[in-house]
């Protein structure tokens, strides 16, 4: 159930930055708005490239074994 929860909240995080990208090229946000929308933009981003880097590291731990697939836990301290 955690994978679903991860890539519903990846989802939502590229769909928000998404609109955030679009509210900022319109043109019609005060210096305020845009600021802030950026800044939010700017934490959406990372949260989003966290969840990749985590997905990209999962996948490499993918090994076959007689057949089988199994994962391995990984050490995520290392960033």
């Amino acid at each position: 159930m955690a994978r679903k929860k991860t890539a519903v909240d990846f989802e939502q995080s590229l769909g928000s930055l998404q609109a955030l990208v679009e509210r900022l090229e319109s043109g019609d946000l005060s210096l305020e708005e845009s600021l802030a929308a950026f800044e939010q933009g700017v934490a959406l981003t990372r949260d989003c490239q966290q969840a990749l880097s985590q997905a990209e590291q999962k996948v490499q731990q993918l090994m076959e074994n007689n057949g089988e697939l199994r994962t391995e836990p990984f050490d995520g301290a290392s960033e």
